[in-house]
């Protein structure tokens, strides 16, 4: 670049002679630069098709942005409802006897709350009451101590069928073999979708309408 070109003559006070051109600095630091410049581009290659990553795990029906608890999978009901993760570390056996539990407990119970609202009564004095006022009823007539009793007694009967259907006794959870209509729901699955889902609603129900008798201070419809 400026280095292999021809020389010139010059004349200066009548004596003349070859003088060569000045070599270009300003040719050299460009091509320099640009030298420079092309260490740091990265060569061209040809584009990657983009991968599309799919999601592993399933997600829960009842809440899509969870993953579904894959050990309720199987059990009848299952909405893929667990936003706390109890099937992680709490047998499944023992969820589903409580959850069986609870709701019976409170199907008969929102029955029992609502009929004697209704005035479906029983003889006696201390039953003409209010639902909302039956427990402090209890306390003072000492029917209370009478009803934690039995209760006691029903746990502990409990509590060992459940121990042994932890041990791999082979009894179904909720499962103690009454069943005085001969409805046969121990084995339909039919049936047992109905129990849990009634259940599911009488354990809502009942919450409800504790709570809006107390709000309300009035018998049905609490409002």
């Amino acid at each position: 670049l400026g280095s292999s070109r021809p020389s010139k003559i010059v004349c200066r006070r009548g004596i003349c002679g070859l003088q060569r051109r000045p070599k270009s600095n300003m040719a050299r630091a460009i091509l320099a630069l640009a030298v420079g410049a092309s260490a740091l581009v990265a060569p061209s290659q040809p584009a990657k098709p983009l991968s599309v990553v799919s999601a592993t795990s399933e997600r829960s029906a009842a809440m899509p942005f969870l993953p579904r608890p894959m050990k309720l999978d199987g059990m009848v009901g299952d909405k893929g409802f667990d936003p706390l993760g109890l099937s992680e570390w709490v047998p499944v056996e023992w969820l589903r006897e409580s959850e069986l539990k609870h709701g019976r407990v409170c199907m008969l119970a929102t029955l029992g709350f609502v009929a004697t609202d209704c005035g479906f009564r029983l003889p006696g004095e201390m039953h003409q009451i209010a639902s909302i006022n039956a427990h402090d009823m209890a306390v003072d007539m000492g029917g209370m101590t009478q009803i934690l009793t039995w209760i006691a007694v029903a746990e502990c009967i409990g509590y060992l069928a459940i121990l042994e259907m932890l041990d791999g006794s082979g009894r179904k959870p909720g499962d103690f073999g009454f069943d005085p209509l001969q409805i046969g729901g121990a084995d339909d699955p039919e049936m047992q979708l109905k129990e849990i889902e009634n259940g599911r609603l009488a354990m809502l129900a009942f919450s409800g309408i504790v709570t809006q008798a107390v709000l309300t201070g009035k018998g049905f419809p609490y409002f």
